[in-house]
């Protein structure tokens, strides 16, 4: 493990995007209502990861856990001397090679992390910060096939279609500081107003929760994986200011940014 964390930690000091994120903290984490937007497959390399509400998925070190696309879920990040994750968001066309084979609907897919596993990861890992971004599918699709064939077949029911709030939480993703109106997302979606409001509606949400949610989100990744000033951060999520940013995420995931972020530092 400490192999996979020492190349993860090498990965991340490199420049530009990687097609992965690290999560850290050296004292424990509670987080409510964290969204899982896309597919995520998480490697445990150090401490406990715990979901759900009763802690009822329980994945210690060395082991993989691969989410489906569930709305939001409660999670504990459980540090022995520190916490250490690596995680991949896998798109839904990633799974298209499992068209013919889809199983029936599955939450999460659960395993141990092998030694072909591991491989795969630290080449994964190996790879990344000289990969074009247009080729980060290839890979993503090899640690998909190698799960599968390690005996988790049931990983091919784990992404099914975007619903229709999902494919607006990805559109406001794009530009995650952007004014979003109804009018202006009807206009990208090319259907009128009076659709979008009635297909909403169907799926019991609305714009502003959707909006909110992204830009909640993308402020969770960002306190979670850098050090920037909250402010930036609020900044950066479409917050003019800090402390509304402060508010709603206290609100939407029980836990202030600070907060969080001091989890992250040794003896914080």
């Amino acid at each position: 493990m400490q192999e996979l964390i020492k190349l993860a930690r090498a990965a991340q000091r490199a420049d530009g995007a990687l097609p992965f994120s690290v999560y850290s903290s050296y004292r424990e984490q509670r987080i409510l209502n964290a969204p899982i937007t896309k597919a995520l497959l998480i490697f445990v390399l150090a401490g406990t990861k715990r979901l759900g509400g009763r802690d009822e998925i329980n994945c210690p070190t060395g082991s993989f856990l691969f989410l489906s696309n569930v709305s939001d879920i409660d999670m504990r990040n459980i540090p022995a001397a520190e916490y250490f994750a690596v995680l991949i968001e896998f798109e839904s066309s990633d799974f298209d090679c499992f068209k013919s084979q889809r199983s029936a609907e599955t939450r999460y897919v659960q395993g141990n992390l092998d030694m072909r596993l591991a491989k795969a990861l630290m080449q994964f890992m190996e790879w990344a910060p000289y990969a074009p971004r247009d080729l980060w599918y290839l890979r993503r699709q090899e640690l998909l096939q190698l799960i599968h064939l390690s005996g988790y077949g049931e990983v091919t029911g784990l992404v099914g279609q975007p619903n229709f709030s999902q494919r607006l939480h990805a559109i406001v993703n794009e530009d995650i500081c952007h004014d979003w109106t109804m009018g202006r997302l009807a206009e990208r979606l090319a259907i009128s107003e009076s659709t979008l409001h009635r297909r909403l509606k169907a799926e019991g949400t609305g714009i502003k929760s959707i909006v909110s949610r992204a830009r909640l989100s993308q402020g969770l990744f960002l306190v979670q994986t850098t050090m920037d000033p909250i402010g930036r951060i609020a900044e950066r999520c479409g917050y003019q200011s800090q402390s509304r940013f402060t508010d709603r995420f206290k609100q939407q995931f029980g836990i202030t940014p600070r907060e969080l972020r001091k989890t992250r530092e040794p003896g914080g």
